[in-house]
């Protein structure tokens, strides 16, 4: 398969993948304050002035993750980034209703050039993946390099191997500097027509709009 699994005391790199991370959910409109004197419901709005730490209560859950860092920072920054590892059919909709291996094999090699959101991650027991999994480039956690060291012995459970590791990190970066535009922009005359006939809703440009009416 695509993993590679080392030693527990081998440094933390970009495509290592952890199980059992804490991903904290909280709403901005309303947080739990606690203090000394009360506890209450507030929206951030409220505290964002406050200078100093203040304590609140949030709701954290159990995910996978893989290392999103360079390899060089990884080694000395404070924090480090993970992307979270979801199920395959959560993350791709198109899959949801797919069981065929032919359609499955359509999606992970042709969608996987096409949507730049999510990798994608194969089945194995030995990573702790039953199913089909893919890392989720919107999601991110950011946690202490020293924390995360002191937890590689139980919660790191491999990394990618090198094939797989230039693929994610090709990936990574083309999610992060993705340029949003129209795809129809430079389409004129019978192009645009054509285009039309199968997106009728496409706004034109000023520039279009004498070549089609």
């Amino acid at each position: 398969m695509i993993y590679e699994f080392h030693g527990d005391s081998s440094p933390i790199r970009q495509g290592d993948i952890f199980v059992r991370l804490p991903r904290v959910d909280f709403a901005l409109d309303e947080m739990a304050l606690v203090s000394q004197t009360e506890d209450r419901s507030v929206a951030w709005s409220e505290i964002a002035n406050k200078n100093e730490p203040l304590d609140i209560i949030v709701s954290v859950r159990s995910v996978p993750a893989i290392v999103a860092t360079q390899d060089c920072d990884a080694l000395r920054s404070t924090d480090i980034t993970l992307c979270e590892i979801r199920n395959f059919r959560d993350v791709e909709r198109k899959s949801q209703n797919t069981s065929s291996p032919k359609k499955f094999k359509d999606l992970i090699t042709q969608h996987a050039r096409i949507n730049q959101k999510w990798f994608y991650l194969p089945p194995d027991e030995r990573i702790g993946f039953e199913e089909k999994m893919a890392v989720d480039f919107t999601v991110t956690l950011r946690l202490p390099r020293e924390n995360l060291e002191r937890m590689r012995s139980s919660f790191r459970k491999g990394r990618l191997n090198q094939v797989a590791d230039e693929h994610f990190r090709e990936r990574i970066a083309e999610f992060f500097r993705r340029y949003p535009y129209n795809e129809w922009y430079p389409l004129s005359g019978e192009e645009l027509k054509a285009y039309l006939k199968q997106y009728p809703d496409t706004e034109l440009y000023s520039w279009q709009r004498e070549n089609v009416w």
